[in-house]
């Protein structure tokens, strides 16, 4: 293997990627390797529910390997680390920051309760940054909501520290936290005729949307079916998150798909922005308000159009229409 540096090796002006997010045992050799060929937006290494507890000392280092000699190309690269009861999260952090902080994007924190939780690591990355000679602030925080009193503490949680750049549902540990009455990871318990997870999404959505962060689903356990992993990963999709974790390489295109926007809204939004363009200047007439087709278009078309167009340039697509302005 070779160093090779990630696409976002400072910290980013515009959201990282997310569409996908792979978790990766940090204790398997083997999957490190291969996570590295799957297209996956983001790769998480995993030092907590992946790894057992007598494997977690050894997978520090061989993380740190993995990220010092992989090749991450194009990826994020995160790394989770045990939750702030536990004794491991200190060694976690200080291991793999002062290893190869220089290849590591974000770290990972757990079972999230308080801003507390958050300022600590945050304190804890600024004082390795310092002494390892490493940016102050470049690694991110990806914050993880896994039961009653981090959701009800989640806007604190997301106010918490400059790093955080995502919120996470954790939806497997929360499920057991309020003793929701189902087994499968992700689906609705039995005898419930509506969402039971819409307000918890929409209220982990709405902290991260006010403090301008990414929304994260978690994953969905029933691995071999990719099918029901899409409807799920659409109903997230549909609220506005950003990505969903993914367990298995045969969920990595499924949710690339799913939280990518369709060719037909792609081309629609670039061509809302250029009309919009065209129609508030100079040579458009500087209207505050136009029409496209049989479609009127102001300033809110405008910035729903951002949305779309971002989603779509961030996972690589090319339009296939052009605007072109009337004759005068």
């Amino acid at each position: 293997m070779t160093s090779h540096a990630s696409a976002t090796d400072a910290a980013p002006d515009t959201p990282r990627p997310r569409r996908s997010c792979l978790a990766v045992p940090g204790s398997n050799p083997r999957f490190l390797e291969k996570a590295q060929g799957l297209d996956a937006d983001q790769v998480f290494l995993d030092l907590e529910d992946a790894c057992a507890p007598l494997a977690k000392s050894d997978a520090r280092h061989t993380i740190v390997k993995f990220l010092n000699e992989g090749d991450w190309s194009g990826k994020t690269r995160v790394v989770r680390v045990n939750d702030w009861t536990t004794e491991w999260t200190y060694r976690d952090v200080v291991t793999v920051v002062e290893g190869a902080g220089q290849n590591l994007d974000c770290i990972m924190l757990p079972k999230v309760q308080t801003a507390d939780q958050v300022v600590a690591l945050d304190l804890l990355l600024t004082q390795i940054e310092r002494t390892m000679g490493l940016p102050v602030g470049r690694i991110g925080i990806e914050a993880q909501i896994e039961n009653a009193k981090g959701l009800n503490n989640v806007n604190a949680i997301a106010e918490a520290s400059p790093r955080v750049e995502t919120i996470i549902f954790g939806p497997a540990d929360f499920m057991a936290s309020i003793n929701m009455k189902s087994l499968v990871v992700g689906e609705q318990p039995p005898g419930y005729g509506a969402d039971a997870y819409h307000y918890i999404l929409m209220k982990i959505l709405m902290a991260a949307r006010a403090n301008d962060l990414q929304a994260i689903d978690g994953p969905y356990l029933q691995i071999k079916n990719v099918d029901g992993f899409r409807d799920v990963a659409q109903r997230a999709a549909a609220l506005g998150f950003d990505g969903k974790w993914v367990l298995h390489p045969g969920q990595v295109e499924a949710a690339n798909e799913v939280f990518s926007p369709s060719q037909e809204d792609f081309d629609h939004a670039e061509l809302i922005l250029d009309a919009y363009e065209y129609y508030t200047s100079e040579a458009g007439g500087k209207k505050g308000s136009a029409m496209l087709g049989d479609e009127m278009i102001d300033e809110a078309s405008r910035k729903m159009a951002l949305v779309i167009s971002g989603k779509g340039r961030a996972a690589g697509m090319r339009r296939t229409s052009t605007f072109e302005a009337p004759e005068a």
